[in-house]
């Protein structure tokens, strides 16, 4: 195999090894995290329910010429406003599969300032 797809399966092995163990309730959803290398996708999920409940991303973020681990803190802000609407304080956090770093940490951080707890 490839570098490629070793990488790609060792991706796939983590995200399989962490949605093993995290699962979201109604009490306690899930928070996704998706990551590409333009844009960046949250989602708060009910796994019992399989619904998502809440969901936001970069695309709807106004300013379009800030850097993208500004944007990922602004979409970690908004989630978490889109969440007080809908009653949620408590979420699950998934990165999954990424490093804890970067984007992925700018979305949490933005995520607690706007007032979730995980």
């Amino acid at each position: 195999m490839n570098k490629i797809k070793v990488k790609n399966q060792l991706k796939f092995n983590r995200v399989k090894r962490i949605r093993a163990k995290i699962i979201g309730t109604a009490k306690n959803p899930r928070l996704n995290v998706f990551r590409s290398l333009k844009h960046i996708y949250a989602q708060i999920i009910d796994d019992q329910r399989a619904r998502t409940l809440v969901s936001a991303n970069d695309l709807e973020i106004k300013n379009k010429k800030i850097k993208k681990t500004d944007k990922a803190k602004e979409v970690g802000k908004l989630i978490a406003q889109k969440a007080a609407e809908q009653k949620i304080t408590k979420v699950v956090f998934d990165r999954g599969g990424n490093k804890y770093h970067g984007r992925i940490k700018a979305v949490a951080e933005g995520a607690r300032e706007g007032g979730l707890k995980f």
